[in-house]
């Protein structure tokens, strides 16, 4: 079973089309692998009656020579803040606990058009406001490499307290569920969503590829939104090809999402860099920061000179306006998430409080008992950069502030640099009793720190 479940997905594909499994039996052994991997929480809903009528469908079509594509019969996941039809859609919160969306995102769409398998809803922060995938109400995601038997020896040389059973690893987040159902096997792709790392941040601490695409490459139409104006919708797979093959699916115009590019988007393929001698790769100065951690460090180093042993060009470049980007983005994304929380009231969908003695404390208590501690906190900040004693201290000056940090990555495209190779995060994943120590800021300040800068259009 393992075998067929850990190749990659264009591997499976060809499987599927020479008929060595078929798309109900994949679609089973991933079920069954969904099951036996409960206690990593991954999942927030399983829509096995769903992926099992899917691969029905899809074998009807292998049988008579009709397939549509690499991605027929393959089972993927989807992060629990796209719409789904006929599926509950929760973005782990008391808010939308219960709310079954008419209608699919844009991307899941795409996905299920191309004869994809959709396995279930993935476990997230809520709202997708964090970076460890452990502030949702269904509980924290557990990354699956910390039961792995290199994590188990590496534990056995260090002394730990006595609760055994929060003695695993964080998967990152937002889209920890996500990166979390690809590294264990039960899916061959999954979405996630990225604003600020949200994709690739999980991404690396579970081992897979995480993708973020241009913004308005792929349709936001049907995500539900935190910050519109960086928000975009995530791909994570075993392998870049993999990749590549997703994001050929859903890159695109769509008319219900006006920031998507015009122009049609020919289908994306992996170029060919069997020499990559002419490339010229920059390495941000700015990027070396003291809190990056040897381990990484080193790695980033030998990345580097791998490089460089292949006859690519790798300089030293800067981007000075990178320490600056926390703190903007942190009152963009903030003065965003309260303009885009304001839809929760309690009075078209979603949660609502059994409180009646006006409007004004009904939508008070709603809000209180349908989102967390983080939601609420964000939901201040941003009112206080938005009011209008503020707004042109905080808020016009962060856009300005944006406006120089991409103004420093086209300096450096526009300089001759092909590439960035920088970390993803300070360091390996945390266990999880240590990230729960910090609170949700510090945390996503320094999870985020090397990928909220390029949040930038």
């Amino acid at each position: 079973m393992r075998t067929m479940l850990g190749r990659t997905l264009r591997e499976v594909s060809a499987a599927l089309k020479q008929g060595q499994i078929t798309p109900i039996e994949l679609c089973q052994k991933c079920l069954s692998l969904i099951k036996k991997t409960k206690f990593l929480n991954a999942y927030i809903t399983v829509s096995e009656e769903v992926a099992l009528k899917q691969a029905e469908e899809s074998e009807k079509r292998y049988k008579k020579g009709h397939s549509l594509g690499d991605l027929d019969g393959i089972p993927v996941a989807v992060k629990d803040n796209f719409s789904t039809s006929g599926i509950e859609t929760t973005c782990a919160s008391n808010m939308l606990k219960g709310y079954v969306p008419p209608f699919n995102a844009t991307v899941v769409q795409k996905l299920l058009d191309q004869g994809a398998l959709l396995m279930g809803k993935t476990n997230l922060d809520e709202f997708a406001m964090g970076c460890g995938s452990t502030d949702g109400i269904f509980g924290p995601v557990k990354n699956p490499w910390s039961f792995s038997k290199q994590y188990r020896e590496k534990r056995k040389q260090k002394p730990h307290g006595d609760n055994e059973d929060s003695d695993w690893l964080i998967t990152g987040g937002s889209s920890g569920g996500s990166a979390a159902a690809v590294s264990a096997f039960t899916c061959f792709a999954a979405l996630g969503s990225d604003t600020g790392g949200s994709t690739r941040n999980p991404a690396a601490h579970c081992g897979v590829v995480g993708l973020k695409p241009s913004y308005g490459l792929v349709s936001r139409h049907g995500l539900i939104p935190l910050v519109n104006s960086m928000d975009v919708p995530g791909i994570l797979t075993r392998c870049v090809d993999d990749a590549a093959v997703v994001l050929g699916v859903l890159a695109g115009h769509d008319c219900k999402d006006s920031t998507t590019i015009q122009d049609p988007v020919k289908p994306f393929m992996l170029p060919n860099l069997t020499d990559v001698s002419k490339l010229c790769i920059g390495i941000p100065k700015e990027y070396l920061v003291p809190e990056l951690s040897s381990e990484v460090q080193s790695l980033w180093s030998k990345a580097a000179s791998l490089f460089e042993s292949v006859g690519a060009k790798v300089i030293e470049v800067s981007l000075p306006h990178t320490s600056y980007s926390i703190v903007c983005y942190h009152v963009l994304c903030t003065s965003e998430v309260a303009s885009n929380m304001a839809r929760f009231d309690g009075l078209e969908y979603g949660h609502r409080c059994d409180i009646d003695v006006s409007t004004e404390a009904m939508y008070a208590a709603t809000r209180r008992e349908g989102f967390n501690d983080v939601v609420r906190g964000r939901i201040l900040s941003g009112n206080f950069f938005l009011l209008k004693e503020n707004y042109e201290n905080y808020f016009v000056k962060a856009q300005k502030v944006r406006r120089l940090i991409a103004n420093d990555f086209v300096n450096v495209f526009n300089s001759g640099v092909d590439a960035l190779l920088t970390p993803t995060t300070l360091s390996e994943a945390m266990p999880y009793l240590e990230f729960i120590k910090e609170d949700n800021r510090t945390r996503s300040a320094q999870g985020d720190i090397f990928t909220q800068a390029d949040c930038r259009q």
